[in-house]
């Protein structure tokens, strides 16, 4: 829109210069304009002010009296105070009696509609805790398993060693405890087991070796942590033997054989004794020196026979020792022996 500059005003009351068409104005007509000769409204517009206040949200954000803010505070707190001491009789019960059967039932609706949805996050954790748990008792029940197949064997392992604390007393030794790893190969024509003791342990060769039950043989190999183990049934094997009954002395050879009924058979060095069906043999020997130590019993006799060229009887003698279920046995060792593992002595485990 363009402005227009107002022109001076001219005329007989303004001082102006007054032309030939000017004139005093007429009543009536002429008073509807200012002094000026303007019109009125235009006067009183040009003097309203020009300048407009504006706060932003003024017209959206209303804030309530403050009266009304403190009206409703005192309501609340009149409310709490008649409930509190009105117990039972509290002029708000029915007024909560009836929101509570008003809510009650939407509280039900909402809860049956919300639980499915909120419980599937506790499902899932659920099944994965189940799982969890399934998993531990699978593993547990294997364990058991476990231990209940091989409890008979550590019962026998148990009974063993046992028997060499025994054993240890009553030859008055010390033994390094050992196990039996492998049986020697039959192609080889020997009688032989390796056992997981060595040098480290204090083993050396031509030591004696002893299960609880009687005598197994004497070290003929050995190496840091295992030692070869020559069998007395083994077809090379001769074992210096006492008769317990007549304390006559022989030799054992042995059969070859593992397999029941091992047998070893006794020549006296008197041909002229013949030992009876029971008696028990025993390794005979200068104390402690090997390759057999003294006193170690073998076996019993079982039966007598003779062949035509013979004109003695030899004896058949059956180990106590049971070769092909050789599990724990011990080996012969000096009582200053170091060793990596405990020693059974006479007097129990020594380490």
């Amino acid at each position: 829109m363009a402005l227009r500059t107002p022109l001076p005003p001219s005329g007989p009351d303004t001082g102006g210069p007054v032309g030939p068409g000017d004139r005093t104005p007429r009543p009536g007509k002429d008073d509807r304009l200012g002094r000026t000769g303007r019109p009125r409204g235009l006067a009183r517009l040009r003097r309203l002010p020009l300048t407009v206040s504006w706060a932003p949200g003024e017209a959206q954000e209303r804030r309530p009296p403050r009266a009304l803010v403190a009206a409703l505070a005192i309501t609340g707190l009149s409310l709490m105070t008649l409930d509190h001491l009105g117990g039972d009789s509290s002029p708000v019960e029915p007024a909560r009696t009836v929101v509570g059967e008003v809510v009650g039932p939407l509280e039900t609706v909402a809860d049956a509609v919300v639980r499915p949805v909120a419980a599937v996050p506790a499902w899932f954790r659920t099944q994965s805790s189940l799982r969890d748990q399934l998993a531990a008792a699978e593993a547990e029940n294997a364990e058991l398993e476990n231990r209940l197949a091989t409890d008979p064997l550590d019962r026998a392992r148990l009974a063993e060693y046992d028997g060499l604390l025994t054993a240890a007393a009553n030859q008055q030794v010390d033994l390094v405890p050992a196990r039996v790893v492998a049986y020697g190969a039959a192609q080889t024509f020997t009688r032989t087991v390796t056992i997981d003791a060595g040098t480290s342990s204090g083993v050396q060769p031509d030591m004696t070796v002893i299960a609880p039950a009687g005598l197994v043989g004497r070290v003929v190999g050995v190496t840091r942590t295992t030692a070869t183990v020559l069998l007395v049934v083994d077809a090379d094997s001769t074992v210096g033997a006492r008769v317990g009954s007549s304390n006559e002395v022989g030799f054992l050879s042995g059969g070859g054989s593992l397999s029941e009924p091992s047998r070893l058979d006794l020549d006296l060095v008197d041909t002229t004794v013949v030992p009876a069906e029971g008696d028990v043999v025993a390794t005979w020997g200068s104390g402690n020196a090997g390759p057999y130590v003294a006193g170690v019993p073998i076996g019993t006799v079982t039966e007598l026979f003779s062949t035509p060229r013979d004109t003695t009887k030899r004896a058949v003698i059956k180990p106590f020792v049971d070769f092909s279920r050789l599990d724990t046995v011990g080996v012969v060792v000096p009582p200053d022996t170091e060793s990596d593992r405990a020693l059974i002595g006479p007097d129990g485990i020594r380490r």
